[in-house]
C-alpha cells in the first residue's frame, strides 16, 4: 500500500535542501536518511533521502543528486510516497496510520451521527479530521484525546466528545445566513406590497 508521507515545500539555502510538510506520525522511520520514496508526479522520482535535520521546527531534507537551489526548487509541491504493508500498525497503540482512519464514521459519545472522515490534515500543532457531514458540509475536528476519546477500528468509527461550539457553531452560522436571506426576502415582499398599496391609493 502506498501512503503520502510528506510534501516538498520551498528550497532552503543554496545546497539543495528543501522544507518538507510532514504527513506521517513516524517521520523518523518514513523520512529518514536512506529512505527511497516514490513521488507524485511520478516522473520526479524515485527520490532517495541523503540527509535530514530539523531547523526552526521544520524538517529539512536533501535528496541524492540534488545539490543546488535550482534543483531543490524544481521539486517544490512534489508529494512523497512510501510503500507500507497494509497489515502494519504503529508501535504506539495510541497512534494510527492515515489509511486506518479514512472513511471512519464519526459519532458523538451520545450516539449522534456527525459524518465521515474524508481527510486527515497534519498541521505543525496538531492533526485534524476533515469530516463530511450528511448535508455535504465539512467540519474540522482536532485529533486530540480530549475531543476524540475513542477510535474503534473494528466498528469502523471514531467517537468524539466535542466542546460547545465545535459542531454547533458551523450549523448556527448556516442557519443564521439562511435566516438573514429569508429575512431579506420577507422585507422585499413587504416593501413591494407597500408600494403596490400606495400605487392603488394614488389611482383611486
Amino acid at each position: 500500500m502506498q501512503l503520502v508521507v510528506g510534501r516538498i515545500g520551498r528550497a532552503h539555502g543554496i545546497k539543495g535542501e528543501v522544507t518538507v510538510e510532514v504527513r506521517t506520525d513516524e517521520p523518523e522511520l518514513r523520512l529518514g536518511p536512506g529512505a527511497v520514496l516514490a513521488t507524485d508526479p511520478a516522473a520526479t522520482g524515485p527520490l532517495t533521502i541523503e540527509t535530514g535535520r530539523v531547523h526552526s521546527g521544520r524538517l529539512l531534507l536533501r535528496f541524492a543528486g540534488v545539490t543546488d537551489r535550482t534543483g531543490a526548487e524544481a521539486l517544490r509541491n512534489t508529494l512523497l510516497i512510501a510503500e507500507v504493508d497494509p497489515e502494519e500498525v504503529p508501535e504506539d497503540p495510541e497512534e494510527y496510520y492515515d489509511h486506518q482512519l479514512m472513511d471512519l464514521d464519526v459519532v458523538t459519545v451520545d450516539g449522534a451521527e456527525i459524518g465521515r472522515i474524508t481527510e486527515i490534515s497534519h498541521l505543525p500543532s496538531q492533526d485534524l479530521f476533515i469530516v463530511e457531514r450528511p448535508d455535504g458540509s465539512e467540519v474540522m475536528i482536532p485529533f486530540v484525546a480530549e475531543i476524540v476519546p475513542e477510535i474503534d477500528l473494528e466498528a469502523q468509527r471514531a467517537v468524539i466528545d466535542p466542546p460547545p461550539g465545535l459542531i454547533d457553531d458551523s450549523q448556527a452560522e448556516i442557519a443564521s445566513a439562511r435566516d438573514a436571506e429569508q429575512g431579506g426576502a420577507d422585507a422585499k415582499q413587504d416593501a413591494d406590497a407597500e408600494r403596490g398599496a400606495e400605487a392603488k391609493q394614488g389611482d383611486a
